[in-house]
C-alpha cells in the first residue's frame, strides 16, 4: 500500500517486525468492527487500509446514510461504536411494503410491520459519516489494535503462515489474513476464488430529503414497475427538523438523468414515487449519488491462511437493505469461531476453524442473496398477472401474525 505518511498503532508509532494473531486488509466497518471484536477478546489485530482514517470527516451532511439492523445494532453497541456515534440515529418502528406505479396512489393491499411485531427497534438510520467516525475512534482506542493507514501491503501466505510486508516498511506475521477490502477484493483474486456475477442493468440513487411532517420512525418500501422505491427516516437537524434518506431503483440511463435534474423537477419525480402524500412537501437536501446495481457472490470464503468478510465474499441487491447488514452478520460469526479457538490456544488460521466459518456463513447469505433476487425479479416488473399475486400475497402475510413477526425477527437479524 503506497503510504504518505507513516502508519501508527493504538500505542504510537511502530517501527520493525510485529505479530499478531489476524491482519484485517480493509477498515471499512465490516473490517474495522471485526479488528474490535477481536481485539476486546485478547486477539493482536493488525488493519491495513489505503486511505488515512482521520478523526473526523467532512461536517456537511451528504446524504448518505446506513440501515443497521437490530443484530448489527447490538454487536456495535457491544464493540463500543454505537456511544461514539456523533450525530444521532433514528429508530425504524414502522416498515410499510406497498405496490404502485410513478404518479398512482399505492395499492390498497399492503405489508406492515409495528410495533406489536418486535419489542425493539426493527433497525436504526445513521449517517454514513457518522459511522465512520465512530468507526475511526474505536480503532484507535482499542489496545491490541495495530492500525495501518494510509498504507499497502503485500501478502505472502503459507500453510505455516502470512506474511504481509506495507509500503511503510513494517513486517506483520500473522495466523490469518482477511479480506475485507469490498467487492473488487484484490486478495479475493491473488488466491483465484470464482466470483459468479449478477448484473441487474439498473442504478441506485441515493440522496436525502426534508419533508413537511414528521415520519414518526416509519419507513416506506414502495414497490415501482422500475425497482424498489425505499424512503427511510433520519434523526432531523436544527436546519431540518423532518429529515429521511432516500433509496430508489432506476435503469441505467434513466438514474443518471434524474439525478442531474434541477432541484424542482428532481423534487417532482421524487413526490411521483412516494406513493401519497403522507410526508407532505420534500425538499431534496444534500448531495445525490448514483451507484450501479449487482449482486454477486465468491464460490468459497477461504483459502490458505485467509477468509472474505462482507462484500469481499458477497454483495446483494439493495431492495431490503440488508448488504452492511450480511457483512455484520459474517464478523458475529468469524469472531465467535476465532475467539473459541483463541481461548482455547489455538490456530486461528487452521483449515478446520476456516471451513467452520464458511460453514455458518456461505449458506444463509446465499440464501439472502436468492430471496433479494427473486424479490426483485418478481416486485421489479409492470405484469398485471405477477402484481395480483404479490399484491395478494402482501396482504396475505400481513394478516397472518406469526408469519409476519418470523420475517420481521429474520430481516432483523435476532
Amino acid at each position: 500500500m503506497n503510504a504518505n505518511t507513516p502508519s501508527s498503532t493504538a500505542s504510537g508509532a511502530i517501527s520493525g517486525a510485529i505479530g499478531v494473531d489476524v491482519c484485517i486488509v480493509g477498515a471499512g466497518p465490516v473490517g474495522a468492527t471485526l479488528a474490535w471484536r477481536l481485539a476486546a477478546a485478547g486477539l493482536q489485530v493488525a488493519i491495513i487500509d489505503r486511505a488515512a482514517l482521520p478523526p473526523m470527516e467532512h461536517p456537511a451532511f451528504d446524504g448518505r446514510a446506513y440501515a443497521i439492523a437490530a443484530g448489527s445494532r447490538r454487536l456495535l453497541e457491544e464493540a463500543g461504536v454505537w456511544q461514539r456515534l456523533p450525530m444521532e440515529s433514528c429508530d425504524i418502528r414502522e416498515i410499510r411494503v406497498t405496490d404502485g406505479r410513478p404518479g398512482r396512489p399505492p395499492s390498497r393491499l399492503f405489508l406492515e410491520f409495528g410495533p406489536d411485531d418486535a419489542d425493539q427497534p426493527f433497525g436504526a438510520m445513521i449517517e454514513a459519516r457518522a459511522l465512520r467516525v465512530a468507526l475511526n475512534a474505536s480503532l484507535y482506542a482499542t489496545p491490541g489494535v495495530h492500525v495501518f493507514a494510509p498504507d499497502e501491503g503485500t501478502v505472502t501466505r503459507r500453510p505455516e503462515g502470512a506474511e504481509i510486508r506495507t509500503a511503510s516498511g513494517r513486517v506483520i506475521h500473522a495466523r490469518l489474513v482477511v479480506a475485507a477490502e469490498g467487492r473488487r477484493s484484490p486478495l479475493r483474486e491473488q488466491a483465484r476464488i470464482a466470483v459468479t456475477r449478477l448484473p441487474y442493468n439498473q442504478c441506485g440513487i441515493v440522496c436525502a430529503v426534508a419533508h413537511e411532517r414528521p415520519h414518526g420512525g416509519r419507513a416506506l418500501e414502495h414497490f415501482l414497475p422500475a425497482g424498489p422505491f425505499a424512503q427511510l427516516p433520519m434523526a432531523g437537524t436544527a436546519e431540518y427538523p423532518n429529515l429521511s434518506a432516500l433509496v430508489w431503483t432506476e435503469g441505467e440511463k434513466v438514474a443518471h438523468r434524474l439525478a442531474e435534474l434541477p432541484h424542482e423537477a428532481f423534487a417532482h419525480e421524487i413526490r411521483r414515487r412516494m406513493g401519497d402524500e403522507w410526508l407532505g412537501a420534500v425538499t431534496p437536501v444534500g448531495q445525490r449519488w448514483v451507484y450501479p446495481l449487482s449482486a454477486q457472490y465468491a464460490q468459497r470464503y477461504t483459502d490458505v491462511r485467509l477468509a472474505l468478510v462482507g462484500d469481499a465474499a458477497h454483495g446483494i441487491h439493495p431492495i431490503a437493505g440488508q448488504g452492511l447488514n450480511l457483512g455484520f452478520r459474517d464478523v458475529i460469526a468469524m469472531a465467535d469461531i476465532l475467539m473459541d479457538v483463541h481461548a482455547r490456544g489455538g490456530d486461528v488460521g487452521a483449515p478446520d476453524v476456516l471451513r467452520a466459518y464458511q460453514a455458518r456463513c456461505r449458506p444463509a447469505n446465499m440464501l439472502m442473496l436468492a430471496a433479494t433476487d427473486a424479490l426483485e425479479r418478481l416486485f421489479g416488473n409492470d405484469n398485471p398477472v405477477l402484481r395480483l399475486a404479490r399484491d395478494v400475497g402482501l396482504a396475505a402475510v400481513n394478516r397472518i401474525t406469526p408469519l409476519r413477526r418470523s420475517f420481521a425477527r429474520h430481516a432483523m437479524g435476532l
